[in-house]
């Protein structure tokens, strides 16, 4: 079994900065490509940064240049470094990561609960 627990969300001022984390914990051989995916009210999910084991990243239009991904390999953790927040950028924010499991499994892709963002005044 693999958990993803994300943490840092909360209130925040328009033109503000929040981090969140993400620890991937459990039966972890490696893990692979991880991203931060969020949803807002009436909306789908839409991929808002990933980055590879190699520290490669990519971000969506909508937040380059705001947002900064990062990790550290060592304790399986995803970081997203939000600034100048906006209020669109509300939305409930899920970390998402491809995972090699121990003991011989298979492994496979795995979602966290999520963490609410909140940009409001």
């Amino acid at each position: 079994q693999v958990q993803l627990v994300e943490s840092g969300g909360g209130l925040v001022q328009p033109g503000g900065s929040l981090t969140l984390s993400c620890a991937a914990s459990g039966s972890i051989f490696r893990v692979n490509d991880m991203r931060w995916y969020r949803q807002a009210p009436g909306k789908q999910r839409e991929l808002v940064a990933g980055v590879t084991r190699t520290y490669g990243t990519n971000y969506s239009d909508s937040v380059k240049g705001r947002f900064t991904i990062s990790r550290d390999n060592a304790i399986n953790t995803v970081y997203l470094q939000m600034s100048s927040l906006k209020p669109d950028d509300t939305a409930i924010y899920y970390c998402n990561a491809d995972v090699q499991t121990s003991g011989g499994g298979l492994g496979g892709n795995y979602w966290g609960q999520g963490t609410q963002v909140t940009v409001s005044s």
